[in-house]
C-alpha cells in the first residue's frame, strides 16, 4: 500500500487553505481586524518592507517538532510562491512548491504527494506584495530585547492554526530568525533559519516537480 507522507514542515510552511478562497465551495470567514497602536503599525510597515525585500534567497533550516525531534537541511525561496526544502540524509524527503502546487517527495519510497498551494497565513513568506498593516490575519505584535515577532491566525476552516514569525531587530535592521506553527490540535513545529542571504537568481529547475513513481519501470 502506498504510504502518504506529510512531514511536519508541510504544516509549518504550507497551511493549505485560505479565507481568501474556498474549499469544496464553502467560503471561509476572515477574523476581525485587530486594532494596533501607531507604534505597532510602524513596526508592521517595517516588517512588510523587509519581507517584500526577500525575493530570491537561500539558507539553512533546523526543523524542531513538538516532541523535540529535529531535522535540518537547505532551503531555497523565490517569490512568488516557489520554495524548496532539501533535508539532510538519512531523511529521504524533499519539499517543492512551484507556485501552484506543493509536492512532498520521498526518495526511499519513490513517491510524490501533491497538495494545492493556496493562500495561508504563511503567504507572509511567499507573497511578493505584503502589507501586514491591512491583513486581517495579523492578530498580535510582540517585542523582546533585540527581537520582534508577528502572529497570524486562521480561525476557520481545515487550516485553523497560528503562525509566529520572529525577527532579529538590531539597530533598526530586521532579519528573519524563525517561524513556529501551532495547528488546530495544539501541535507545535518550529523552523529556525540561519545563513540567510539573497542571491542574484536561483535555477528555475530547482522548483520543477518531477513525479517519483513506485510503479515506474527502470
Amino acid at each position: 500500500m502506498r504510504r502518504i507522507l506529510r512531514p511536519s514542515l508541510i504544516a509549518a510552511f504550507f497551511l493549505a487553505a485560505s479565507v481568501y478562497g474556498t474549499v469544496h465551495g464553502a467560503p471561509f470567514q476572515a477574523p476581525p481586524m485587530t486594532h494596533f497602536s501607531e507604534s505597532d503599525k510602524a513596526d508592521l510597515q517595517r516588517i512588510s518592507a523587509y519581507l517584500n525585500s526577500l525575493q530570491s534567497i537561500e539558507g539553512h533550516f533546523l526543523q524542531i517538532a513538538g516532541n523535540g525531534k529535529s531535522e535540518q537541511g537547505t532551503f531555497y525561496l523565490k517569490k512568488p510562491g516557489r520554495v524548496r526544502f532539501e533535508y539532510q540524509q538519512p531523511n529521504p524527503n524533499l519539499i517543492i512548491a512551484d507556485g501552484k502546487t506543493v509536492a512532498v517527495q520521498n526518495s526511499a519510497l519513490h513517491t510524490t504527494d501533491r497538495y494545492p498551494l493556496l493562500d495561508s497565513p504563511l503567504r507572509l513568506l511567499l507573497s511578493d506584495n505584503i502589507d501586514l498593516g491591512n491583513d486581517r490575519h495579523i492578530t498580535a505584535l510582540t517585542r523582546e530585547p533585540g527581537a520582534l515577532s508577528v502572529i497570524a491566525e486562521e480561525r476557520n476552516g481545515p487550516a485553523t492554526g497560528r503562525v509566529t514569525l520572529t525577527f532579529a531587530d538590531t539597530g533598526g535592521t530586521l532579519e528573519l530568525r524563525q517561524w513556529e506553527v501551532v495547528d488546530a490540535k495544539g501541535a507545535h513545529t518550529r523552523v529556525v533559519v540561519s545563513d540567510l542571504h539573497s542571491v542574484a537568481d536561483i535555477a528555475p529547475q530547482l522548483f520543477v516537480i518531477q513525479d517519483l513513481s513506485p510503479f515506474k519501470k527502470g
